[in-house]
C-alpha cells in the first residue's frame, strides 16, 4: 500500500474510529474545507470501501471553490508531490491490526469522532485502548471529537463525562446541523460557506483547529 519514497514528511492527519457511521467522513471533508480554504494545498485519501469523500469531492466545483486533490488507495498508489501541505486520511471501519499500525505510523496527529450513544461510547473505549497499544502512539498527538451532538440533552451529558475520563484529550463538540448536509450534496465544507449561515458550526470546530495548527508544522 505504501510506497518507499512515496510519502514525504508532510502534515497528516488521521481520522479514525473501529465503529462505522460515527462521522469520519463529515470530519475529514469538512477539514479538508479548512485547510483549502487557508490555501493550503491539500490531499484527502479515502480507505473506505463506500467511498464517500471520493463521492463528495465529485460534487465539488474547482472552479467556484478552492481544490482539493483526492485519492483513492485503491485505484492509485499513494505518491505525492512535494509541495502538498496537507493530507486527510478519512479511515475505514472496522480498521484493526497491521491496517491500524500503518495509518498511524503515518500520520502526525489523530481525531477520533465518536457519537453521543452508549453503544458508541462502548466502542470508542474499545478502540482508543487498541489504538493505544499500536506501538506507534507515543509521539503522536491524539484527541476526540464529539460528533453530531444535541446540547441539553442526558445522552450529551453522559458523552461528555465519558470523555473527560479518556486518557486522551477531549476538545470539541460538534452539533447535528443540517448545514454539514447542505454542505456536503454540493462536495463542500462549512468553510466554504457563508459566515452567516455557519457561524455557530464554526465556533465549535475553533479549539479543534488551533489544536490542530499548533501541533502541526
Amino acid at each position: 500500500m505504501w510506497k518507499k519514497g512515496g510519502w514525504g514528511r508532510m502534515n497528516t492527519v488521521l481520522v479514525v474510529n473501529a465503529k462505522g457511521g460515527c462521522g469520519k467522513t463529515t470530519l475529514s471533508t469538512n477539514l479538508a474545507s479548512y485547510f483549502a480554504t487557508n490555501e493550503l494545498k491539500t490531499v484527502l485519501v479515502d480507505f473506505d470501501p463506500q467511498q464517500s469523500a471520493m463521492e463528495w469531492l465529485k460534487e465539488r466545483n474547482p472552479d467556484h471553490y478552492y481544490e482539493i486533490h483526492g485519492i483513492s488507495p485503491f485505484e492509485h498508489r499513494l505518491r505525492f508531490a512535494s509541495d502538498v501541505d496537507r493530507v486527510v486520511l478519512d479511515a475505514p471501519a472496522r480498521i484493526e491490526g497491521k491496517q491500524l499500525t500503518d495509518l498511524v505510523r503515518r500520520s502526525d496527529i489523530i481525531l477520533v469522532p465518536v457519537l453521543p450513544s452508549p453503544i458508541d461510547m462502548r466502542a470508542a473505549a474499545h478502540f482508543i485502548k487498541d489504538l493505544l497499544m499500536t506501538g506507534h502512539i507515543e509521539e503522536k498527538k491524539i484527541v476526540v471529537v464529539a460528533n453530531r451532538v444535541r446540547e441539553n440533552t442526558l445522552i450529551y451529558q453522559q458523552l461528555n463525562k465519558f470523555l473527560k475520563h479518556l486518557k486522551i484529550p477531549f476538545l470539541a463538540s460538534i452539533r447535528d446541523s443540517q448545514n454539514y448536509i447542505h454542505a456536503a450534496e454540493k462536495g463542500l465544507g462549512i468553510f466554504d460557506m457563508p459566515w452567516y449561515q455557519v457561524s455557530h458550526d464554526i465556533e465549535q470546530w475553533r479549539p479543534l483547529i488551533r489544536w490542530i495548527n499548533r501541533n502541526l508544522g
